[in-house]
């Protein structure tokens, strides 16, 4: 079992599109590259991330747009496994996903570990095919890290850790969940909202 997303397709126009706020993005990021804090409030407390450009610039430069584009606010943690992850980022309350932006390129080789306290990019089977849902480590999950460039071995990217609040993760680790339809199992009973995602300034 990964962290994993439903699969999507899309267009050539759409995927030019992409790039082009992509390269955008990129120019848009602090030029020194230090690394970027971000508040997170859920509805069972805050969280502090710090995010790394220097090892992962195309991810952080992707996650942060999301955030300062207020995609974040409202969605749920959709997917929980007690002391394995917590995933969310993708859909709301109502299981419905939100639309994305086109996926960012698989940085996983840039020695980062998906150790406890880590926040990594979730995604399909294909290794580059990672948009907005997200994963938090609540212990160290080596098996999803980087081997090689194989379609098997490419892991997931790594970029950025929680400073603050790691209790607010274990919390959201510990509800309830059940099988749904939609999203099979794993699913909080109640839902686990993100009430509003913010770049520290």
């Amino acid at each position: 079992m990964v962290p994993g997303r439903p699969a999507g397709g899309a267009g050539s126009a759409r995927r030019m599109r992409g790039l082009i706020a992509f390269l955008l993005l990129l120019v848009a990021l602090p030029a020194s590259a230090d690394p970027v804090r971000v508040h997170m409030q859920t509805s069972l407390g805050a969280l502090e991330l710090e995010l790394y450009p220097d090892k992962a610039p195309a991810t952080v430069a992707n996650f942060v747009e999301y955030v300062r584009s207020g995609f974040y606010d409202g969605l749920i943690f959709h997917r929980v496994i007690a002391g394995w992850i917590i995933q969310g980022g993708g859909y709301g309350p109502d299981l419905e996903e939100r639309p994305t932006r086109e996926p960012v390129k698989n940085e996983a080789d840039n020695g980062l570990s998906n150790v406890r306290g880590t926040i990594a990019m979730a995604r399909t089977s294909d290794p580059h095919s990672a948009d907005s849902q997200f994963y938090i480590n609540l212990s160290d999950n080596l098996s999803l890290d980087h081997r090689d460039r194989s379609p098997r071995g490419w892991g997931y990217c790594v970029f950025g850790r929680v400073v603050r609040g790691m209790e607010v993760a274990d919390a959201i680790g510990a509800v309830p969940t059940h099988e749904t339809e939609k999203l099979g199992d794993d699913v909080p009973v109640e839902p686990v909202l993100i009430e509003h995602v913010r770049i520290i300034e």
